[in-house]
């Protein structure tokens, strides 16, 4: 098990425990700012802007459950797509997504989440060999492979982009 810095937000902390169940393990990385946004990770990173995973998060109206959708950071979520695929889904507030996740917009990980959400991962993340994630905190990421990140979330791959 790895030390982890004390100092780091309770949010990287969380994610931190949960990437020591990955082989290998990923360690999280603190940015000298916030990167909030894809492009802002991109070039903080120097990557191209696909190679960011943004998070996005939607309320699924049938039953008010969290679901995340981790797409290239290139692309847009087209909302229909994720529809067909797990059913009508609206806009989450950032009260819903800190409450659910436990983390802000712009922070939001693939995993160690309050609330375990319903997952999609975008098949155009599978463009790279290596893509890089919020990791609880807008200055934290995690580098993985798409092939980690499926093991890690257990979601399946799907097309929900426009």
């Amino acid at each position: 098990m790895t030390e982890h810095d004390p100092t780091w937000p309770l949010g990287v902390l969380r994610v931190a425990e949960a990437l020591q169940t990955c082989e290998p393990v990923a360690e999280p990385f603190m940015l000298e700012s916030d990167a909030r946004t894809a492009q802002e990770a991109a070039d903080a990173l120097g990557v191209a802007l696909g190679q960011i995973a943004k998070s996005v998060v939607f309320r699924r109206l049938a039953d008010d459950a969290p679901v995340l959708v981790m797409t290239a950071g290139d692309r847009r979520v087209d909302e229909k797509k994720v529809a067909t695929l797990i059913g009508p889904v609206g806009k989450a507030d950032a009260q819903f997504v800190r409450s659910r996740t436990g983390f802000v917009i712009g922070g939001v990980a693939p995993v160690g989440h309050l609330t375990p959400p319903m997952a999609l991962l975008d098949a155009s993340l599978q463009r790279f060999s290596r893509i890089w994630a919020a990791a609880g905190h807008p200055r934290a990421l995690v580098a993985l492979s798409p092939p980690l990140l499926e093991a890690l979330t257990g979601a399946p791959w799907a097309e929900v982009t426009a």
